[in-house]
C-alpha cells in the first residue's frame, strides 16, 4: 500500500481520495493517561527516537507537536550499511522505520511525547505491523537516548498495562539503537508535501486529526 507510485499523487484528486477513505480503517486513537513518571528537564534540546509503522505518519504527527524542533524520518535498529529503503523493506536488516524527534523539554517532555505516541501514533498491541503494513521494519519500538528516557519508557508501558488501556497486551519493544540513519530525501516531510496521497489520506491524516482533537494544548499548526 505504501509503495504506490509517486505519480499517483498527480493522477488522483482530493475528492476521489476521500471517496475511498471511509472503506478503509485507520488505527483507532486512544486517550492514554498522563505518565506518572516524568523525566527531569535538563537543557533546551533533547532527542528521542520512535518507531511506529510507516515513518510518514510518525513524522507527520510529531511535526505538529508544540516544542518539537525537528522530526526526521530514517532507520534505527540495524547497521548503517543496510540503512536504505529498499533493503530495510525486505524486513531482514534489523531496522525499523523510525523518526528522530528533537524537542525542547521545557515545552514538551519525553513523557508527553510517549503519551502522544501511545495515543495516536501507533497501536502498541500489534506485533510487527501497523495499519496495512506488515513486517519487523514496521514494529512498534522505542529507542531511548538516555538512561532517564529508558526509565520513563519502561515505567509508562507498565503503567498502561496495569491500567488495561488496551484490549490486548502491549508488545512495544524498548531497544538499543546502533545509530539513527536519516532516510532518503523523498521520504522527508512526505505527509506535508503530499497531503492527498492515498496512503496518507487513509492511514495518517486521521492520526494528525486525533492529535489536534485529543491534545489541543500540544497542537502546533
Amino acid at each position: 500500500m505504501k509503495t504506490l507510485p509517486l505519480l499517483a499523487i498527480a493522477a488522483l484528486g482530493a475528492g476521489a481520495l476521500w471517496t475511498i477513505a471511509p472503506s478503509l480503517a485507520a488505527e483507532t486513537a486512544v486517550n492514554a493517561p498522563r505518565a506518572a513518571l516524568v523525566e527531569p528537564v535538563a537543557g533546551h534540546r533533547e532527542t528521542a527516537i520512535f518507531a511506529g509503522g510507516c515513518f510518514w505518519g510518525v513524522q507527520g504527527v510529531f511535526s505538529h507537536v508544540k516544542g518539537v524542533v525537528s522530526a526526521t524520518s530514517g532507520y534505527a535498529g540495524g547497521k548503517g550499511a543496510t540503512a536504505q529503503y529498499e533493503e530495510v523493506s525486505t524486513g531482514t536488516t534489523g531496522h525499523a522505520e523510525s523518526v528522530k524527534v528533537v524537542f525542547d523539554p521545557a515545552q514538551v517532555n519525553y513523557a508527553d511525547l510517549l503519551r502522544i505516541y501511545f495515543s495516536v501514533v501507533a497501536d502498541p498491541t500489534r506485533l510487527n505491523a501497523q495499519g496495512p503494513d506488515h513486517g519487523p521494519q514496521y514494529r512498534s519500538a522505542l529507542f531511548p537516548q538516555s538512561p532517564a528516557q529508558a526509565k520513563v519508557a519502561q515505567a509508562y508501558i507498565a503503567q498502561l498495562g496495569a491500567a488495561h488501556v488496551y484490549g490486548r497486551p502491549i508488545v512495544t519493544r524498548i531497544e538499543t539503537a546502533q545509530g539513527f540513519f536519516p532516510g532518503e530525501s523523498y521520504h522527508q516531510d512526505f505527509m506535508a508535501k503530499n497531503p492527498n496521497y492515498p496512503y496518507i489520506v487513509v492511514n495518517d491524516r486521521p492520526k494528525v486529526e486525533a492529535l489536534k482533537r485529543l491534545f489541543p494544548m500540544s497542537w502546533k499548526a
